[in-house]
């Protein structure tokens, strides 16, 4: 499996160049997740609460209290009567959008913070607020008398937690072309993602997500049927191949290894004076599309192939 590529903004809004599979194996991989992806909290809301134990309650809720108010939901995970309370909770943390935090302790699994929260009902909900914490009620409430509660106390307190996130200023909407190549990136279709990106780029020619996206789509094209470690291997024994050393810098480019695909196109410019020498150069042009622009090994790297060429 090629590493993690963590270049900033590689192949923006498309793929990531260490994912080399990412692509064309997305649906299997969401297959397979099989319905574990959809349980509770499924489609971004599980992201709002935070798991507490005994050992990480100072951090998580005292300490974190200190920049944001924190509603800590003491509870039994198991419990039937709590687990429709437990999703309503974390449905209003998602709406907040920041406002407040959620935390949850499940008393049952750590029973010594049961104890040390002196709790008397499943669920007992406690507000932390610089770093004191104090009882907010308990027993399971509806939704609309929840939402009161907390408003109430938030309001008594003299907090007024931050905007959420849907009144914060709002950001210009997606091309419709880029979301459809994600889209299709997503799934796999290789095509569609380059048909999507080559209608951006024909409509903003300088568009730099759509650029490297298509460049990131034909990197993907050149490199899914290939055995890389024969590649590798042929390309190390014959250095005045240029398909090998083509296909070579390719596979390094999709695992992070940018800098090592640049320096075996531009020293096989130097080696080379014939036509084998102006693909590598074209090819390697290509390869920096792949990047933003300012990123440094494109600097470097076009700094070093004008050298090697003249």
């Amino acid at each position: 499996m090629a590493a993690e590529f963590s270049r900033p903004g590689s192949l923006y809004g498309a793929i990531d160049l260490g994912a080399r599979k990412q692509a064309l194996e997305a649906q299997a991989r969401r297959e397979a997740a099989g319905p574990a992806g959809a349980g509770p909290g499924a489609g971004g809301v599980a992201s709002t609460v935070v798991e507490v134990t005994s050992a990480t309650f100072n951090a998580d809720v005292l300490e974190r209290s200190l920049t944001v108010p924190v509603i800590v939901e003491a509870t039994v995970r198991r419990a039937e009567q709590a687990q429709q309370f437990s999703g309503t909770l974390e449905k209003l943390a998602a709406e907040a959008g920041g406002a407040w935090a959620l935390a949850r302790v499940d008393v049952e699994a750590d029973p010594q913070l049961a104890q040390a929260l002196r709790m008397r009902a499943i669920p007992t909900v406690y507000l932390a607020l610089q770093g004191q914490l104090m009882p907010l009620f308990e027993g399971p409430l509806p939704e609309a008398q929840l939402r009161q509660a907390l408003a109430q106390v938030f309001e008594q307190l003299g907090v007024e937690p931050a905007a959420p996130a849907e009144a914060a200023e709002a950001e210009p909407p997606a091309d419709p072309d880029l979301v459809a190549a994600e889209t299709a990136m997503e799934q796999g279709d290789l095509d569609a993602a380059a048909a999507a990106y080559e209608r951006l780029l024909a409509r903003s020619p300088a568009d730099e997500a759509a650029r490297i996206g298509l460049a990131g789509v034909g990197l993907l094209r050149r490199t899914q049927h290939l055995d890389e470690a024969d590649v590798l291997r042929r390309a190390a024994a014959d250095t005045a191949d240029v398909d090998l050393q083509l296909q070579a810098a390719d596979l390094e480019m999709l695992n992070g290894k940018v800098d090592e695909a640049f320096e075996r196109l531009i020293g096989f410019v130097r080696r080379t004076r014939d036509g084998d020498r102006d693909r590598a150069r074209v090819h390697l042009l290509g390869l920096f599309d792949a990047l933003p622009s300012d990123d440094p090994s494109v600097s470097k790297s076009r700094r070093a192939l004008s050298s090697a060429l003249f």
